[in-house]
């Protein structure tokens, strides 16, 4: 099986790769990098009406250099217009206050920050587990680069 490319299995495929170990990284600022997009679509809630939905897989790299993976949704529509614009800001594809079409074929690769919370859930069990949620898109600060020549220790 090829790194990082997924497939479905058959009934008898061989396996091998135990997945990464789970890593919660404190609440704070991180650089990121999006390593995954799947579009969907949102099938309506008390919130938000039926819409596309981009989901994205998102790693975090802590200063120590640990990293975790994250997943993010971004719904595409009005309510939700700010979150966009500050994500496509983040990575460097929009200036604040501009107006832009979405690239989404230049997501995967992009980089720029965001402020991580960790989040209590409860399991089917009723366990409590904690998880990372991104919180917030930052704008790039002035001189940093954004999209794929971002490189980690520049912020």
């Amino acid at each position: 099986m090829s790194e990082g490319r997924e497939r479905e299995f058959s009934w008898d495929d061989v396996i091998e790769h135990d997945g990464a170990d789970f890593v919660l990284l404190p609440a704070g600022d991180y650089p990121f990098e999006v390593i995954s997009l799947e579009r969907g679509r949102h099938g309506g809630s008390e919130k938000l009406p039926p819409c596309p939905k981009a989901t994205l897989g998102i790693k975090l790299t802590a200063t120590d250099g640990s990293e975790a993976t994250v997943q993010h949704n971004l719904f595409l529509h009005s309510k939700c217009e700010g979150i966009l614009c500050a994500f496509f800001t983040s990575i460097g594809q929009r200036k604040h206050g501009e107006r832009m079409t979405m690239n989404w074929n230049a997501v995967v690769g992009a980089r720029g920050r965001c402020k991580v919370k960790v989040e209590d859930w409860k399991d089917k069990e009723g366990n409590i587990k904690q998880s990372n949620r991104i919180q917030k898109f930052y704008e790039p600060e002035e001189g940093q680069t954004t999209g794929t020549a971002w490189k980690p220790g520049a912020f």
